[in-house]
């Protein structure tokens, strides 16, 4: 009697799962469009040198994290991510991306997001859904937010790395990834079967 192929479907979430960056959509519900826009606009000069690559993304990130969340404590901004996840997040699943992976679960394959944005609001619609993350974490001294990453943004080759700190990759038949930008790039090449920009609503 031959084993059952075992497979492993890797998923990016912002902009492969969902229509927008998570982050600002968090930031919007947790401080209100005006004061996004308003943060926006002072931190526009580190977009300038993040777009003439002068700046790298995981640097950016803090600097939007510190503007808007640091001091916060990390109870209350859990509290947020929970909400969002429930309130606002379902409005930004892409069908296409949720049939495939409600698919993949009737099939019994194992489904793991692998995201840059941070496991605190990941994590909940996740943890809903029986789904795995491996996302960025935010740093936390004193139960507050310092607006910094603990550890590597989970980006470029960090996905891969994260991945193969959580699984043995060998395990598996069939490695099944999903992205949407050159930050999924290095995940996509470890599989067997990568798909990219595979959902369009």
């Amino acid at each position: 009697m031959t084993s059952a192929i075992r497979k492993i479907a890797f998923f990016d979430f912002d902009g492969t799962i969902t229509q927008k960056d998570t982050l600002f959509e968090l930031i919007k519900f947790v401080k209100g469009k005006a004061a996004m826009f308003f943060g926006l606009l002072l931190l526009s000069p580190w977009f300038g040198l993040f777009i003439l690559k002068l700046l790298p993304n995981w640097k950016l990130k803090q600097k939007v994290l510190s503007y808007f969340f640091r001091g916060m404590s990390a109870e209350a901004f859990q509290n947020y991510c929970g909400e969002f996840s429930n309130e606002a997040l379902p409005k930004l699943l892409k069908r296409d991306a949720l049939s495939q992976i409600r698919e993949f679960r009737t099939m019994g394959v194992q489904v793991v997001i692998v995201t840059a944005s941070a496991e605190n609001w990941v994590h909940p619609w996740c943890a809903a859904n029986d789904i795995r993350v491996i996302g960025t974490r935010l740093e936390v001294v004193n139960s507050r937010l310092t607006g910094k990453l603990m550890g590597k943004n989970c980006y470029g080759s960090e996905k891969v790395a994260r991945i193969s700190k959580e699984f043995d990759l060998s395990m598996f038949d069939e490695i099944i990834c999903y992205g949407d930008s050159k930050g999924d790039q290095a995940m996509l090449e470890i599989a067997n079967s990568p798909n990219y920009k595979a959902f369009l609503k």
